[in-house]
């Protein structure tokens, strides 16, 4: 049903928010699984993050600063490697941490939206098959449970898992592209040695075989749903996927639906009777009858490598309603640039679809831009910018962009011009 929003306003409630993610900001997260990889020898990241910007300690300074802007929801996570740093110990100290930051957030009147797991885990997970073994589910069951007990009551929504697709998507690139980066299988032998594990069962979320991982990322959800609502949590639950607008050129429509299915549908389909879906879109991806296709050639391009396509918004929450049958929150959109004048227009352009979606009727919740802080970006290091807030790092002063007064006033007005 169409919705009259007049003005390029947005619905009464409508969220508007920031995001960042523990691993990213926090700093010296020492018993996780990429910590490791990142301080190895010759490692595939392009630098290890170290004291990040050290939102572990500066999160009272960071909220009142994305207060101050105008935002009022915070979409973060709780860093599993830290509340359980080995199997069945659960650090109460660690829990009362991210319980205070929880509850900074109520005390400043921003919406905290948790994210239990973000791409990092304990290190004796991934030393132990991660996600390529059915004992995670039990495992990630157990973890939401005993942090949901501890802090749930003051969640005001809660998701799972962080794109909980993309090893299937990093594994299908792969697959289609033998030169894609990837550690191999010596090496991951001479990383489970080190960190005292077998060779085959290193398995870190980033790296690990997306087809058996799927399955029981999938699983993972559910089960961790039902912990979550069984530990008396009452906000909404749900999961976030990494979702690419899929276009097909001529003779392309078949691999795209194929790809659409492995990499996107089954993910959406899963969460059907969900509480919410997150949806992180970032640009599109085009098919031929060859596969999928480089940008174009006159196409601008992200620090990322990708397509500069704000458009994807709009597609991507449409499909995700549409599929899912969920209410939809953008949980991630933004882009990496040291130019933050792009910025401010990728915003504007995929502002302009959302509305333009909400006004067809599509139930979206609220609009989280990825991120507030230009952070550690896993693989790439410190090099990309995201943030509307720019962080020294010697100094660790904060410094807010233009984008994140714009993108502050537009949430204040709850509509933009």
């Amino acid at each position: 049903m169409k919705r009259d929003l007049p003005n390029r306003s947005f619905p009464d409630g409508f969220l508007w928010g920031t995001a960042t993610a523990a691993h990213q900001v926090e700093g010296g997260n020492v018993a996780s699984d990429l910590w490791l990889m990142e301080n190895l020898p010759q490692s595939l990241f392009a630098e290890p993050s170290g004291d990040a910007c050290d939102h572990y300690h500066l999160y009272p300074h960071d909220l009142a600063l994305l207060k101050g802007l105008g935002f009022g929801a915070y979409r973060f996570s709780i860093e599993w490697a830290r509340i359980e740093p080995e199997e069945g110990f659960y650090s109460r100290a660690a829990l009362d941490h991210y319980r205070r930051m929880i509850a900074q957030c109520r005390a400043l009147g921003i919406v905290p939206i948790v994210t239990f797991h973000h791409f990092t885990a304990p290190l004796w997970f991934t030393r132990d098959g991660g996600w390529t073994t059915p004992k995670s589910v039990s495992r990630f069951a157990r973890y939401c449970e005993t942090a949901g007990r501890a802090v749930g009551d003051l969640i005001l929504y809660a998701c799972t898992i962080n794109e909980a697709n993309v090893p299937m998507m990093i594994t299908a690139q792969r697959e289609a592209d033998r030169g894609a980066r990837r550690e191999s299988p010596e090496r991951f032998a001479k990383i489970a040695r080190r960190c005292g594990g077998e060779a085959g069962h290193w398995a870190p979320f980033l790296h690990c075989d997306g087809r058996v991982a799927s399955l029981h990322l999938i699983a993972a959800h559910r089960k961790g749903y039902e912990a979550l609502k069984s530990a008396g949590l009452t906000c909404p639950v749900g999961i976030t996927l990494a979702l690419l607008d899929m276009q097909a050129e001529l003779g392309g429509e078949a691999i795209r639906d194929a790809a659409e299915h492995l990499i996107q549908g089954q993910f959406l389909e899963s969460t059907r009777g969900d509480d919410f879906v997150g949806v992180q879109t970032y640009t599109r991806i085009r098919f031929g009858p060859n596969g999928h296709l480089p940008p174009p050639k006159d196409a601008e391009r992200t620090q990322m490598g990708y397509e500069f396509y704000p458009e994807a918004l709009d597609a991507t929450v449409r499909t995700a309603a549409r599929v899912s049958g969920c209410p939809v929150l953008v949980t991630e959109n933004g882009i990496g640039t040291e130019d933050d004048s792009r910025r401010i227009a990728y915003a504007k352009r995929a502002l302009e679809g959302l509305h333009a979606a909400i006004a067809d009727g599509v139930d979206v919740r609220g609009y989280i831009h990825w991120s507030l802080l230009d952070n550690y970006e896993w693989l790439e290091g410190y090099r990309p910018k995201f943030g509307l807030v720019a962080v020294d790092r010697t100094t660790q002063a904060r410094r807010p962009k233009s984008s994140g007064y714009w993108l502050g006033e537009v949430a204040r007005n709850n509509a933009f011009i």
